[in-house]
């Protein structure tokens, strides 16, 4: 294994995708049990975000991984966060489930898990581009 500047890179990057992947798994369970109902509102707020931080990442990206320090692991995570809100909240949008639905159960707990997944693993990568321990 290398070791980065942070130190802390695959512990917070495996730390965001199982708390990510907890966050997911709870929503999908909720979704099936008919206690959250997901409305277009909140998927298109949801894309809407995701495509914000796909901009300001493409901006940003020339500085995000200069010298390969480890960094980049973290911006993989991050951008398959961003991919993965877009597609399912585009799927949720075109498709309508029942409240109760399996497959629309799923696909809710995985926009949520690929959400969760966004915002946790930007934090990795907020901490690993300022060298943090």
């Amino acid at each position: 294994m290398t070791t980065t500047n942070c130190g802390c890179t695959l512990s917070c990057t495996g730390k965001s995708v199982i708390a990510s992947l907890i966050i997911g798994v709870l929503a999908a369970f909720l979704r099936f049990t008919a206690t959250i109902t997901i409305t277009p509102a909140f998927l298109w707020v949801l894309f809407g975000i995701a495509i914000g931080y796909l901009g300001i990442t493409l901006l940003t990206s020339s500085d995000s991984c200069p010298d390969r320090n480890g960094c980049c692991r973290n911006l993989r995570t991050f951008l398959t966060g961003i991919l993965g809100t877009v597609l399912t909240s585009l799927v949720l949008l075109g498709i309508t489930f029942a409240a109760t639905s399996v497959i629309g159960a799923i696909i809710t707990g995985a926009l949520l898990f690929f959400f969760a997944l966004m915002i946790t693993s930007s934090t990795c990568l907020i901490n690993c581009r300022y060298n943090c321990d």
